[in-house]
């Protein structure tokens, strides 16, 4: 699925596109940048170059980010489509790994690039955008439900390591 990208909605200066390999370093460093990402999130570049080629190879996953006017990279988010037998067949758009750089932060970025990637789902026949949030992250939850999301599931984990 090839996705209609461009510049971002209501932030001048900033575009959305699929993130590159040459990217992967700095999009690491913005999941590290976060109080649970220094601690699980590593500098041994071979994992992620890894997790990049099978991201960019799956054409459901896409790999987004926020690029300024000098090409930097400050915000990514993984949007994936999954299709289910439920809710009719139904296409559904997973959010995942969301950062938007510190200094960018409380200026509408993050509201801005949710809405873009909210429409582009609904574009592409997804019936709902699910994502999940690190109970830690109180402030991104909160961030979440003023976006609309609401708390509709209990989520649960099994680590396999």
């Amino acid at each position: 699925m090839t996705l209609d990208l461009g510049p971002l909605p209501g932030v001048p200066g900033v575009r959305v596109a699929e993130a590159t390999t040459e990217q992967v370093p700095a999009i690491v460093a913005l999941l590290a940048n976060d109080i649970l990402g220094r601690d699980r999130e590593s500098g041994v570049t071979d994992v992620y170059d890894e997790a990049f080629a099978a991201l960019d190879a799956d054409p459901t996953e896409h790999l987004l980010v926020l690029l300024d006017e000098q090409e930097a990279v400050v915000g990514t988010l993984q949007l994936g489509f999954v299709r289910s037998l439920s809710r009719g067949g139904a296409l559904r758009a997973q959010i995942e790994a969301v950062r938007v750089s510190e200094a960018l932060r409380g200026q509408g970025v993050g509201r801005a690039f949710f809405t873009f990637v909210i429409d582009l789902a609904r574009r592409e026949g997804a019936v709902l955008v699910q994502l999940t949030s690190d109970l830690q992250r109180e402030g991104a939850i909160h961030f979440y439900e003023s976006l609309g999301f609401v708390h509709s599931h209990a989520g649960l984990k099994l680590s396999l390591t």
